[in-house]
């Protein structure tokens, strides 16, 4: 099994570090009990918010997955969409890096959450005046739960004329939300896909069985803490009976 990619493993360390990954028992708004909590807007240093924007950036030029069908809907893309409030932040900063590292110099925009009603107006800041038809825009979201967030971001770009190819978020829990009526397990990542039309166009920095190899990576070393090593069988435990991924 190759190892967990290196900008995973620092993003993973970096977040226990400032208490934005944290390990326990929490309620979830959907009333589950998880072992795991991912609170994205802890992530408010320098430090972190470089390396946040560097894994959205590695994970917008990755390439599709081998034997993908679909094309590659990131590979061209004009308007990072960064849904207030911490999307506008990681939006901004992951723009500079596709620009100052990969080449790919591409636009940020955000939302307000009241309408302005004075200077340039609206609720939209960012967004160009001309030059396209349509412009091709990618969501860049944090942690999704219900996938609201992100459907609200949608319906944005949409009532401003551009078209979402994509949305990238930093992390997947890979759980199912709800069962459908044939009883399939259903996430909400899945649902976002059918809203844009497709699989694949919806990707993730880090999922939820990246926090498991990074425990089990550290446990390998000796690395682990007792708390961790707790955690790991707590994790999957919680795979195996919310997991929408088979492992």
């Amino acid at each position: 099994m190759s190892p967990l990619e290196s900008y995973k493993t620092q993003l993973l360390e970096q977040a226990a570090q400032v208490g934005a990954l944290k390990f326990g028992n929490f309620t979830l708004k959907s009333g589950r009990k998880s072992p795991y909590f991912f609170n994205a807007g802890l992530m408010s240093d320098g430090t972190i918010l470089h390396t946040v924007a560097q894994a959205y950036a590695a994970t917008l030029c990755a390439s599709p997955s081998p034997g993908d069908p679909n094309a590659n809907p990131f590979t061209d893309f004009d308007i990072l969409f960064g849904p207030a409030y911490k999307g506008i932040s990681f939006a901004a900063c992951t723009a500079l890096v596709l620009a100052s590292i990969h080449g790919r110099d591409v636009k940020f925009a955000y939302d307000r959450k009241e309408a302005k009603d004075h200077g340039e107006g609206g609720n939209i800041v960012g967004w160009p005046s001309g030059g396209k038809e349509k412009w091709r825009v990618v969501v860049v979201d944090d942690v999704m739960t219900t996938g609201l967030a992100a459907s609200t971001a949608i319906n944005h770009v949409v009532r401003q004329g551009g078209e979402v190819v994509g949305v990238v978020q930093l992390l997947d829990r890979e759980e199912f939300s709800e069962i459908d009526d044939q009883g399939r397990k259903v996430s909400s990542v899945m649902k976002l896909e059918r809203l844009l039309g497709g699989k694949g166009k919806v990707r993730s920095v880090l999922k939820m069985r990246d926090l498991v190899k990074w425990l089990e990576e550290k446990e390998a070393r000796g690395e682990s803490s007792e708390e961790e090593m707790m955690s790991l069988q707590a994790l999957r435990e919680y795979r195996d009976t919310y997991g929408i991924t088979s492992f």
